[in-house]
């Protein structure tokens, strides 16, 4: 992917589509992780180049929630009308959305999870439940970025994100509400097949170095935290209960 092969040693990208698939990239050196993530090559470009490596965590469920929502429970009619319903409360009013639906990935790794809307009242609407959702997926996120901080030492300073769920504003908000740093997306959000052909314009001298792709798709937004670290620290951890609470559901 492009956002792969210009990732500089201890930047970290996140590709949000049916699932959420997170990298960092760690230099010439294998981190081992001790936090539920897995250690991966990020890329090597050329035989005489050094090879980079990478902790992975992926999420299984981000965009795919929305899906159930719109498919399964018939709460929205489109993909792209979550984002204007989430947006039309201010907060879930405390409902948390786990979708856990097939067990949870990175940093859990808990097959016997099942997935968990938590938290409900009379009061709450179909919108909190699509906040909620959309929540989840810069909630999950965040786990696994911290995951990748404590594993690797460097503290994240950015967040570069690609992928078709970029496009809604809302989510990339909260997504850096969560993390705390400002999150970059870049003019093309569907960077896998551009990514594909730079690779091979690199290997046959198109371009010289990696630093010349950057400027063919250059940001597009910045989205800077809005929300409080403390206000965000007490986001996640109602997320966190909510979470523990999906443990040992799965039929035995």
């Amino acid at each position: 992917m492009l956002g792969q092969c210009c990732l500089e040693p201890g930047q970290a990208k996140s590709t949000y589509g049916t699932g959420c698939f997170m990298l960092m990239n760690v230099g010439e050196q294998i981190c081992p992780s001790s936090h539920g993530l897995l250690s991966t090559v990020c890329f090597k470009l050329g035989p005489d180049a050094p090879t980079l490596f990478a902790l992975e965590g992926a999420v299984a469920i981000a965009g795919r929630a929305v899906q159930w929502l719109r498919d399964n429970l018939g709460l929205i009619s489109s993909a792209s009308e979550i984002e204007g319903l989430a947006a039309s409360v201010d907060s879930t009013e405390g409902v948390s959305f786990v979708p856990a639906f097939s067990g949870l990935f990175a940093p859990y790794w808990r097959s016997d999870a099942r997935g968990c809307i938590v938290g409900m009242t009379l009061y709450t609407t179909r919108a909190h439940i699509c906040r909620a959702a959309l929540e989840a997926v810069a909630l999950q996120a965040r786990e696994v970025l911290d995951a990748m901080e404590a594993d690797s030492g460097v503290t994240l300073s950015a967040l570069q994100v690609d992928g078709g769920m970029t496009i809604n504003e809302l989510l990339m908000q909260m997504q850096a509400d969560a993390v705390q740093v400002p999150v970059r997306r870049p003019r093309d959000v569907e960077t896998t097949a551009m990514g594909a052909a730079f690779a091979a314009g690199l290997a046959v001298g198109v371009w010289g170095s990696p630093s010349e792709l950057r400027d063919l798709n250059p940001p597009d937004a910045a989205f800077e935290p809005a929300l409080t670290k403390a206000d965000s620290e007490a986001k996640l951890s109602r997320w966190q209960d909510a979470v523990k609470r999906t443990f040992d559901l799965a039929p035995k």
